[in-house]
């Protein structure tokens, strides 16, 4: 049953209005004054209001003005009542925040029908109300379990590393979640492995696809693969990963892909290996700050998933004394500035160059410091990995 408050200071047109009403099946409340009208709209909660203009007091324009300002009325259906039915009444009563405005004397058929319209719009804005609110919470839902995620891949990635080499990352997932991932590993006494991977998309999917990978990278499940050769480990990702999308393929689910930059060190030698696959490059600063070299480090190569057959070839570097890998994902550059200029890679590595000290354990955490005042905020469109190594 809806509720109708009456505000009218005439007695005769109260009792008229609520005897009416309630025979057409309304709960009527009845107030003197503009002031009574107003406390009591937050005990009752009316759907609609016929409020009489000429008040003692504050008047029906105010009530109106009064109703608009505050969120918990402004749904309430307003409909002003005036003996002077002038176009400049009407448009002050509009203006000010009635819904409806009707002349007195009036007939009963027309208020009957002013009333049902009122009502299927109180309706309306109630209906969109709750949609609204049940969106919130489902967005809320979403958001959490995002987090969650969000705090379980930051559980499984690795702890820093001060032994032969030393080892320090940054993580910042965005607010979707992507399918950033970095690992690295002795694979024996001599030789470490190390990767950073971007899966495409954003969402609890992508970041289960990455958890996938990073797990069959650290158990090296690959069969027959040497992981000792990161072509050959690239290579037979991908046959797997494309023969698995294939065995799974489903028009309703996202074709899925990832970049990946892949190395493995060989201490004793000095001996970089390394494969990519789409990736942004690997950066090998060398030498005694401020006078280092920049080396990028990137070969030739589909993301991971993109063509089955596609073959991946190893590189080799030698690292040379005071050198530090850097390894990032491309949400750390690729970002919209508060200028509306879109940044870039060899910006970023201008950032790395400046933030880079061959003496420091830790640049990581400067290097982001940088990139956050240059977006203006904290978090990314994208997630954002870096990963820095010191070699030597």
């Amino acid at each position: 049953m809806f509720r109708i408050l009456v505000i009218d200071d005439d007695q005769l047109i109260r009792k008229l209005l609520k005897k009416l009403l309630q025979n057409q099946g309304y709960e009527v409340f009845e107030a003197t004054s503009g002031e009574e009208g107003l406390t009591l709209i937050s005990s009752i909660c009316p759907a609609l209001i016929l409020c009489n203009w000429d008040l003692p007091g504050i008047d029906g324009v105010s009530v109106c003005r009064a109703l608009k300002a505050d969120p918990n009325w402004s749904d309430i259906y307003v409909v002003l009542l005036n003996a002077q039915p002038s176009a400049e009444h009407h448009i002050k009563a509009l203006d000010q925040g009635a819904n409806d405005f009707l002349s007195k004397p009036f007939q009963i058929s027309e208020l009957s029908a002013r009333l049902r319209a009122g009502l299927r719009v109180y309706q309306a804005f109630q209906e969109q109300r709750r949609l609204t609110q049940a969106l919130k919470v489902q967005q809320e839902r979403l958001e959490s379990e995002i987090a969650e995620a969000a705090d379980y891949v930051r559980s499984l990635l690795p702890t820093p590393m001060n032994d032969k080499v030393m080892t320090r990352s940054q993580f910042l997932p965005s607010r979707q979640l992507g399918g950033d991932c970095f690992d690295y590993h002795w694979l024996d006494a001599d030789f470490l492995a190390m990767y950073l991977l971007d899966v495409s998309g954003h969402g609890l999917g992508a970041a289960l696809v990455s958890v996938s990978i990073q797990n069959i990278l650290r158990a090296q499940i690959l069969p027959g693969t040497n992981f000792y050769q990161p072509g050959l480990v690239l290579t037979a990702l991908n046959e797997a990963f494309a023969s698995g999308q294939a065995d799974n393929w489903d028009a309703d689910t996202p074709e899925r892909y990832f970049t990946i930059w892949y190395g493995v060190y060989n201490y004793s030698k000095q001996l970089l290996m390394y494969a990519s696959a789409g990736h942004p490059p690997a950066l090998v600063l060398s030498g005694q700050s401020p006078h280092h070299q920049v080396h990028r480090l990137r070969t030739p190569g589909t993301p991971i998933g993109m063509f089955p057959d596609t073959k991946y070839k190893t590189q080799f570097f030698r690292v040379e004394q005071e050198s530090t890998l850097y390894l990032f994902s491309d949400g750390i550059y690729e970002f919209m500035q508060p200028n509306g200029e879109i940044w870039n890679l060899n910006s970023f590595i201008d950032v790395v160059n400046q933030c880079h000290r061959s003496d420091s354990i830790d640049n990581s955490a400067a290097i982001i410091q940088n990139v956050q005042h240059l977006t203006d905020r904290k978090d990314f469109d994208d997630d954002c990995s870096l990963l820095q190594i010191k070699l030597k």
